[in-house]
């Protein structure tokens, strides 16, 4: 049964960025048969202007959570933009979060909790939540986190 995910982004009172413009040589969304892949989304402020940061220097694990969780409107922003109507997604399958993050740190997934967990209350617990992966690393313009992900299509 298809999904009103419109409404029920606006049911949770969520409020979607502006959609980032590519800065490279890549797509944002790619359609493969019944598969929406996005391209990594890093977290963007309702203002346009991106969350930066280092888990485990200058951010703790609830902010680093707070940017993965806005990393995730970020990706519904972008798949509106690029893809068009949002009823089309069945469930997200495939996640790959990406944690910028000092040497120490060791608690990427709690991180992309943030992300997997609004997933979850976008599409519900069914739909929402799809395998995953939650690494650390450095991460480009020092964003605290980026996510990519796959999505079956109806």
């Amino acid at each position: 049964m298809k999904q009103d995910i419109d409404l029920r982004i606006t049911e949770l009172g969520l409020i979607l960025p502006p959609a980032p413009k590519p800065v490279g040589v890549y797509k944002p969304v790619l359609v493969v048969d019944k598969f929406l892949f996005i391209s990594g989304q890093g977290p963007i402020n309702t203002d346009g202007t991106l969350i930066k940061g280092k888990l485990g220097a200058d951010m703790d694990m609830a902010d680093g959570k707070l940017a993965a969780r806005q990393v995730g409107l970020t990706m519904l922003s972008t798949i509106r933009t690029h893809f068009g109507d949002l009823k089309k997604i069945k469930r997200i399958v495939k996640v790959l979060g990406m944690v910028n993050c000092t040497s120490t740190f060791d608690q990427q997934p709690g991180v992309i909790n943030g992300f997997s967990e609004l997933m979850a209350e976008v599409f519900g617990d069914e739909n929402g939540i799809g395998v995953r992966s939650a690494v650390g690393m450095t991460l480009p313009s020092n964003i605290p986190v980026e996510v990519e992900a796959m999505f079956e299509l109806y």
